[in-house]
């Protein structure tokens, strides 16, 4: 008897956590509808383009194409004059640790001027990126630049922050550890409520930065 409720408790468990991925997924899917782009023709401008960070080696030393592709997103919207100005959010959390400066490094060999170029070293989770973006560094109105599914996701932070945000897509990533990160989203989309729900803020904000 005691193992059939407990086998009962399991499965209404995981039935709830079905349920909440369902419905997370499809509450933020449907409040990106008509604020994502994969084109610099369509795109409206922004001052600001927030490039979320990412690692740029994997484990085996090859670069992560999740990186390199929005890299190139970036700089295609940059060179298009959609943004006037790059902030990279990102990771600076550990010695020898940092997004936020790999992106810079590469966004300048790319073309970009270096003083078209921030840096946000407390983007250590996009909610972190999202709310300091407005917080710290003065943006009410921004386009972020991630793949679709992340952008979904930030889309929906930054309207519950009042952030008028839209996204540009980079070229997303296929393969077995594409799937890996695919199912880390549906968590983080589930998440995502959780941190609403329970207020959560930045680890950090700090004084302002003027983007100019």
């Amino acid at each position: 008897m005691k193992r059939k409720k407990v086998a009962v408790l399991f499965l209404l468990s995981c039935l709830l956590i079905v349920i909440a991925i369902y419905i997370s997924n499809k509450i933020i899917i449907k409040n990106a509808e008509e604020k994502l782009f994969n084109t610099t023709e369509t795109i409206p401008k922004n001052k600001v383009g927030l490039l979320l960070g990412t690692v740029k080696y994997l484990s085996d030393g090859r670069v992560n194409l999740y990186y390199q592709f929005r890299l190139n997103a970036a700089v295609e919207l940059y060179k298009a004059k959609k943004i006037d100005f790059i902030l990279v959010s990102g990771d600076n959390g550990s010695e020898g640790y940092d997004e936020p400066t790999d992106f810079k490094n590469d966004l300048i060999k790319a073309g970009i001027p270096e003083d078209k170029i921030f840096l946000d070293y407390a983007g250590f989770r996009t909610l972190d990126s999202v709310v300091r973006v407005k917080e710290v560094f003065g943006q009410t109105s921004v386009t972020i630049i991630s793949q679709q599914f992340h952008n979904e996701r930030a889309l929906y932070l930054a309207n519950h922050f009042d952030i008028g945000a839209i996204g540009y897509n980079a070229r997303g990533v296929y393969g077995k550890k594409a799937i890996k990160v695919q199912v880390k989203e549906y968590l983080a989309r589930v998440k995502v409520f959780v941190d609403i729900l329970l207020n959560v803020n930045p680890r950090f904000i700090g004084e302002p930065i003027e983007i100019k």
